[in-house]
């Protein structure tokens, strides 16, 4: 049941993550580059510039993004493939080593 709900988290973000790719792709670049995220950060937070549609599909998406990785985390914590309680548990036993040719 876990492992059926964690390909479709898995296929959903990929699927958000190729949206977002694109949806960044696509909006227009702010005058001045990286060097006017810092400068221009204090207009942006306190909303002298309202947000476009596309900024706020960013963050919706952007945050449906995280929590979905947040929850595959958790998600993967639970699933073992074998039952035993460890990772050490699952490795393959090796062979005694090889006697010496003397």
């Amino acid at each position: 049941m876990l492992s059926v709900l964690s390909i479709i988290i898995y296929a959903l973000v990929v699927l958000i993550a190729v949206l977002l790719i694109a949806l960044i792709l696509v909006q227009p670049s702010k005058s001045g580059g990286f060097g006017s995220a810092f400068g221009g950060l204090g207009e942006s937070v306190f909303g002298a510039h309202a947000m476009s549609h596309l900024s706020k599909l960013t963050v919706i998406l952007i945050t449906a993004f995280f929590i979905l990785t947040l929850l595959l985390a958790v998600l993967s914590g639970h699933i073992t493939d074998s039952g035993s309680e460890s990772v050490l548990g699952n490795e393959v036993q090796e062979s005694a080593p090889a006697e010496s040719g003397k």
